[in-house]
């Protein structure tokens, strides 16, 4: 570019004006001809018909009118005899209405944008964990929520602030609070927070089992924890899809093409009426990372709201469920390694929490609980799932293997308040803590001072 522009400049050309052909002129004798001449030759010129001034004036009048009515819109560049003519859209910009929202008509995607953007909220969490080595690890997580009371209540995904040593909320005009946490269902994977505020715009709850697959959806969140309030638009592509969680939790779900991606979880899905009928939870990702392997794209989940509208009614009202039954214990699946000496499948007893029923009914940590009231159980899924079955109130007869022998015991199942679940935590929080430590007793036996973590476990 240097090179060029040097070129030309010595020129006292533009370097960046369009070149052009030229022909170069010819110079004849002044005697042959008296002037010069170009090598074209000489067209015949026809003689001009002459218009009086008035008719001038006329058509001049007429070609102003044209121009400002017609062709305005029209833009034309004339090069060398040539016309190129672009057409520029003169409709009238989109106008979204937001002085009522009507919900029995359709709505636009902008509209539904405007009307409950500001009822969408991102979520930023500070999480305080421990790690399998016992110390103490920090770190941030980010998802998305929509408003669904005036004065404060949020609906999001029960993962999103799992764990969160603080909470806060953001809005799209960048007012943020701090929340608290109201209550929460981790096996539907629904929380609810609340913020002190006033006067918010709640979202309209619509019913998901009056969807079609086909019908549009949309999606409102924060892609990624930073793309704040994204609007993706699909259609639903499936309905009452079983998905099997990371955890090996199994849920019913909406299956949407709407792009989807890690911080959109908690946010809402609207139909066409802007109306919420799911919980953005979740994207169908491949696990493999070979280029050889297809991008898995176009699969995300949402909740149905039909699913857990009375739970989140029930969350808001008494910060938890009722009626959900508890046994009082944790379960886990028996590993390959020990079966394979005769040990049983089925769901092993990791953690039992005392003045709960499973304790009352005698159920000890290394239990496996092989049949349920005579149905076989072979993993800690099927035993949960079995369990949900039932009401509070029901006896289970649970057929368990310890230390060589089956036992019968039996059950009574209790209602889950909050205080049992906190009673449950913390019981579960003990089972990690002395697991660790089995952990770190184990790496400094194997590894004693050439431990190859880069440090040597303390007492």
């Amino acid at each position: 570019m240097d090179s060029f522009n040097s070129e030309y400049n010595q020129e006292n050309r533009d370097p960046f004006e369009p070149m052009s052909y030229q022909r170069e002129p010819v110079y004849r004798q002044p005697e042959e001809y008296g002037r010069f001449e170009s090598k074209s030759p000489e067209r015949p010129q026809k003689p001009r018909k002459k218009k009086s001034g008035v008719l001038k004036v006329v058509v001049l009048c007429l070609v102003c009118a044209f121009l400002g009515a017609v062709v305005l819109p029209l833009v034309s560049y004339v090069t060398g005899g040539n016309s190129t003519t672009l057409y520029v859209g003169d409709r009238e910009p989109t106008k979204v209405e937001l002085t009522a929202v009507n919900t029995e008509k359709e709505m636009t995607t902008a509209e539904i944008y405007a009307a409950y953007v500001n009822s969408t909220v991102g979520i930023t969490v500070d999480i305080v964990s421990t790690n399998v080595f016992g110390q103490t690890v920090t770190g941030a997580a980010a998802g998305s929520g929509f408003v669904i009371t005036e004065d404060g209540y949020i609906l999001t995904n029960y993962h999103v602030i799992n764990s969160a040593n603080s909470i806060t909320v953001t809005f799209v005009d960048g007012k943020s609070y701090p929340a608290i946490f109201v209550g929460g269902e981790e096996e539907n994977d629904i929380a609810v927070i609340k913020i002190d505020a006033k006067g918010l715009t709640p979202v309209v709850i619509g019913s998901s089992d009056d969807m079609l697959v086909g019908e549009q959806v949309t999606a409102i969140g924060n892609p990624l924890g930073e793309l704040t309030f994204t609007e993706t638009t699909g259609i639903i592509s499936a309905l009452n899809r079983t998905i099997t969680m990371s955890d090996g939790r199994k849920m019913n779900m909406i299956q949407t093409d709407c792009a989807i991606n890690s911080g959109n979880s908690g946010g809402p899905l609207f139909n066409c009426h802007g109306e919420v009928i799911g919980i953005v939870s979740a994207k169908y990702s491949s696990s493999s990372g070979s280029m050889s392997s297809a991008t898995v794209e176009g699969l995300g989940f949402a909740i149905p709201m039909d699913d857990v509208a009375k739970m989140v009614s029930e969350l808001v009202t008494n910060g938890y469920v009722s009626g959900k039954p508890l046994m009082g214990i944790s379960v886990g699946n028996v590993g390959q390694s020990v079966q394979v000496y005769g040990v049983p499948a089925g769901a092993e007893v990791l953690v039992v929490t005392p003045g709960l029923c499973g304790e009352k009914a005698g159920l000890k940590e290394g239990d496996i609980i092989t049949k349920v009231d005579g149905k076989e159980v072979k993993t800690s899924d099927e035993f949960i799932s079995i369990k949900n079955e039932h009401a509070v109130g029901d006896v289970l007869e649970l057929t368990v293997y310890r230390g060589g022998e089956t036992l019968t015991l039996k059950v009574t199942l209790e209602e889950s308040t909050p205080e049992k679940e906190q009673k449950q935590t913390e019981a579960q929080e003990e089972y990690q803590k002395k697991l660790q430590e089995q952990r770190q007793q184990q790496y400094s036996q194997q590894y004693g001072s050439n431990s190859p973590f880069g440090f040597i476990f303390g007492d």
